[in-house]
Formats: structure tokens, C-alpha cells, sequence
């Protein structure tokens, strides 16, 4: 989900894994030339989706890698299959009162959150997302949580899940 903290959680991970960490938006707007936004106002949000399947399966291809999809990704369910049949996936969740205290602090443009009333707009896309990101491997629960916790917690399941750093 947005706002959760996906690209900072996922850089302190690679750090400490000595991994490469992958932002999947970021690379989209590298190649597009511009912001998801602006991807969203002048192509689509169809064109949007098409592009982020094409760049999330090739980077789900790399190894010794952490990779931060964007929050709609692991809906399409081509990537969420790539997911599951070649990852480990975490559900960093943060409850919606916390996203609204988090995205309203953000400077960051968020297509999906041009709503006026951004606690149901965010209550709405969470409610319509949980059912699809529980699916994940793991699920940590964020909202009290600092970024180094956080990333302990991920470190712990994942040597238990049988990866050795």
C-alpha cells in the first residue's frame, strides 16, 4: 500500500543484506521521463499498469535482489504469481488511520489520492487491496514501528524461511 514506507524499509533491507534494492515507480518514471502522476493525467492509468507489469516481471527475474513493487502491483495477478513462485513477499501494513496521517504529511503527488475526503478514499482502496496483499508470504503489521524494527522483523523471517545471509 502507499505511504507505507515500502522504499525506505527496502533500502535500509538491501543494505544489510548487501543486496541491490530495486524501485520498481522509480524506474518507471526513468523510463517515462516523468512522474507517475503525470503518467496517470496524460497516458492513463491502464497505460500505467501495462508498463509497471512489464518492468515488475523483468525485475522480479534478478536475484540478491530487494525489490519494492508499487502498491498496486501485487494486484495484477501475473506479478503476484512471478511473486509467489520466486520471492519472498512482505506485507508491510499499516492501518488506515496511519496512512492518513502519513499521506497527508507527504509532498508526494499520489495519483490514486486526488480525492477530497482522503480518509475514505484511502479506507476504500485499502479495504478493496487487503484481501489480495494478505496473500504475501509475511505480513508486518507497521503502524508503531520504526524503519530499523522493521527491517529486523524482515531479516528474522527470512532466515527462518530457510535463506541464509
Amino acid at each position: 500500500m502507499m505511504g507505507v514506507g515500502k522504499s525506505t524499509i527496502g533500502k535500509s533491507l538491501a543494505e544489510k543484506l548487501s543486496f541491490k534494492f530495486i524501485d520498481v515507480d522509480k524506474l518507471i518514471e526513468l523510463r517515462e521521463g516523468c512522474s507517475i502522476n503525470n503518467i496517470f493525467i496524460n497516458k492513463s492509468e491502464n497505460y500505467f499498469r501495462r508498463i509497471e507489469k512489464i518492468i515488475s516481471l523483468q525485475q522480479l527475474k534478478r536475484s540478491k535482489s530487494v525489490i519494492s513493487l508499487g502498491g498496486g502491483a501485487f494486484l495484477n495477478k501475473t506479478i503476484r504469481r512471478k511473486v509467489k513462485n520466486s520471492s519472498i513477499s512482505f506485507w508491510l501494513d499499516v492501518d488506515v488511520n496511519g496512512l492518513v496521517k502519513r499521506l497527508s504529511k507527504t509532498k508526494k503527488k499520489r495519483p490514486l489520492l486526488f480525492k477530497k475526503n482522503l480518509k475514505n478514499t484511502i479506507n476504500k482502496i485499502y479495504l478493496e487491496r487487503k484481501r489480495t496483499y494478505s496473500e504475501a508470504d509475511f505480513r508486518i503489521k507497521c503502524n508503531y514501528l520504526r524503519p530499523a524494527i522493521i527491517v529486523t522483523k524482515i531479516l528474522n523471517l527470512y532466515e527462518k524461511s530457510g535463506n541464509k545471509i
